[in-house]
């Protein structure tokens, strides 16, 4: 038997590493914004966003089990100062409840905010929903002056306060329930 050369060894470590990353999920489960604007329409600030979700295993099984996951939507208006702190000067909670109905094998989205209610009849279908933010009503135009700079603030979450007590006390300990998006920042133009 020949004993391998380091030049094998190499090759064996690269094929290791190569399958290990082809094997590694395609998808790590996390929260991410990738756009986010503002335009005027009726003398108020509007919302367009981009989201992607993606759950981990553990909230997909808890959620294909019976349980509602709810989502926020972090919102905030700033305003820029130079010299002091920057002034934060409109908070918006938009929550959305995303739940499995089996017997119908449906997904339904419910704005918790205003009430209406979706029905999907994929996951991807639903995320995808709840992914695309068009036209949400964000501020007023009067409380922007258009001599100052604003930025606004977008982040996405799992509220694991509004998950059953058993369980949200394994996800304040385990990082598949951990899923937030960064904060994701953009000008408002007025």
């Amino acid at each position: 038997m020949r004993a391998w050369s380091r030049t094998d060894r190499l090759r064996v470590l690269c094929l290791a590493l190569a399958l290990s990353v082809l094997a590694a999920p395609v998808h790590a489960a996390g929260f991410f914004v990738h756009s986010a604007t503002t335009h005027l329409v009726d003398r108020v600030f509007r919302l367009d966003a981009e989201i992607d979700y993606r759950f981990s295993e553990e909230t997909l099984e808890a959620l294909h089990n019976g349980v509602p996951l709810i989502l926020n939507l972090d919102i905030q208006v700033v305003r820029q100062r130079t010299y002091l702190w920057n002034e934060t000067i409109a908070n918006l909670d938009q929550r959305y409840r995303l739940e499995y109905h089996a017997l119908a094998d449906q997904y339904l989205v419910t704005n918790l905010n205003s009430g209406a209610r979706y029905n999907y009849s994929t996951l991807n279908a639903a995320i995808a929903a709840l992914g695309h933010l068009t036209d949400l009503p964000l501020l007023d135009e009067d409380l922007i002056n258009p001599a100052e700079t604003y930025t606004g603030k977008l982040r996405a979450r799992l509220d694991v306060e509004r998950l059953p007590t058993p369980l949200r006390l394994l996800a304040y300990f385990s990082s598949a329930w951990s899923l937030s998006s960064s904060w994701y920042t953009w000008p408002i133009q007025h």
